[in-house]
């Protein structure tokens, strides 16, 4: 079975779907892997390194595509790049299916199966898996360096013989694997952190690592799936913001991470309340692709509002790209090794996880989100 590895060609992507150590490993499997020339090269991995490992690199992109068995990739395929796989290959990648109705025409018309790395269910036995949790682990912690990077002042309290500096305020929405990572981050780098969540359970984490925890009584109208909120009403978030408001004008740095799958970000940050905030302030909006919680956050802008810094990095992860690529490597060498041997896919259609990340099949659409 041949495993192709394109180039990524998303907008500021420096990440890779196999790393080197990864390749060599699928190659002792017995399969096949041909590397795109230069696929790695924004992660710090050579062609050479592959070649090391026992991968073949091709400098023609369409040939990567055409001879494939399987690509594995951290982006879906554009649609022109789908056109090109033969009939009955197999993707893995991100694809983000429900908000991407033509990604998944492409997939019915070139007649591939295809899995979705954001569709693995969080169940216990498919953690190692779980690309969302170890690419949002990586974005947590670089959000808030990226946030000290850019205000005008230190985060711990620090006594000199001039005086002493007071420790900077963070307020964090969202206590998922991002917000924790965030809540860990600006704790070890001496700052007060408050957080926002409107589960009442992640209270225990948030104390944990140190966090105050700005609680917000919950109503009926939380809806939940697979981990995250899915849905939440108009009534409950206005009673969040009220909140949370004060909290905010009184914070040095802001940093959002809430989602909802398959859905547009809900808005936490209002305009009055990025007018509340202390001149200097920054504001980084982890949920920019999706939308954003922040009113007025720009996709891969940082911009000035009233004195408030807005952070709009679309794909923190890829700043981190060594880490982030290894990790999903591992994710996504653990996924193709559950569904496939060298000898081809197991095709179980109704185990929990082929079930819960294969899109397509054969051309045909079959998650519920899609079909």
């Amino acid at each position: 079975m041949i495993i192709a590895v394109p180039k990524e060609t998303k907008f500021k992507e420096n990440r890779v779907a196999v790393v080197p150590a990864v390749a060599k490993d699928l190659v002792a499997k017995g399969f096949t892997v041909q590397i795109e020339a230069g696929a790695g090269l924004n992660s710090f991995f050579s062609d050479e390194d592959y070649i090391n490992a026992g991968a073949a690199v091709i400098a023609d992109k369409n040939a990567v595509y055409a001879q494939a068995d399987v690509v594995l990739k951290v982006n879906a395929p554009t649609p022109d790049e789908i056109a090109l796989m033969k009939k009955g290959a197999v993707l893995l990648s991100f694809m983000w299916a429900a908000t991407n109705p033509e990604l998944v025409s492409a997939c019915e018309k070139a007649g591939i199966s295809a899995f979705s790395m954001d569709a693995v269910p969080r169940i216990s036995r498919a953690q190692k898996m779980d690309a969302l949790s170890s690419q949002a682990n990586l974005a947590g912690y670089k959000a808030v360096l990226m946030c000290a990077n850019q205000i005008g002042k230190i985060l711990p309290m620090m006594t000199t013989a001039a005086g002493t500096i007071k420790p900077s305020k963070v307020v964090i929405f969202g206590a998922g694997v991002a917000g924790l990572q965030a809540i860990a981050t600006a704790k070890r780098l001496g700052a007060i952190v408050e957080v926002s969540d409107i589960r009442p359970e992640t209270k225990e984490q948030v104390m944990s690592l140190g966090g105050k925890f700005i609680e917000v009584k919950g109503d009926d109208t939380i809806k939940m799936e697979g981990g995250y909120v899915k849905g939440v009403s108009e009534e409950f978030l206005k009673k969040q913001q009220e909140l949370v408001g004060k909290h905010v004008a009184e914070a040095d740095i802001v940093i959002t991470t809430a989602l909802i799958p398959g859905r547009k970000a809900p808005v936490l940050v209002t305009e009055e309340m990025v007018k509340s905030m202390k001149f200097g302030s920054v504001i980084l909006d982890m949920a920019v692709e999706q939308g954003g919680n922040v009113v007025g956050s720009k996709l891969h802008e940082t911009i000035v509002v009233n004195g408030v810094t807005i952070i709009g990095e679309g794909n923190i992860p890829s700043l981190l790209p060594m880490n982030a690529s290894d990790l999903y490597a591992k994710n996504i060498q653990t996924l193709l090794y559950h569904l496939a041997s060298k000898d081809g896919f197991k095709w179980e259609m109704e185990e929990e996880i082929t079930k819960g990340s294969l899109i397509v099949h054969n051309g045909q659409k079959v998650h519920p989100s899609v079909a």
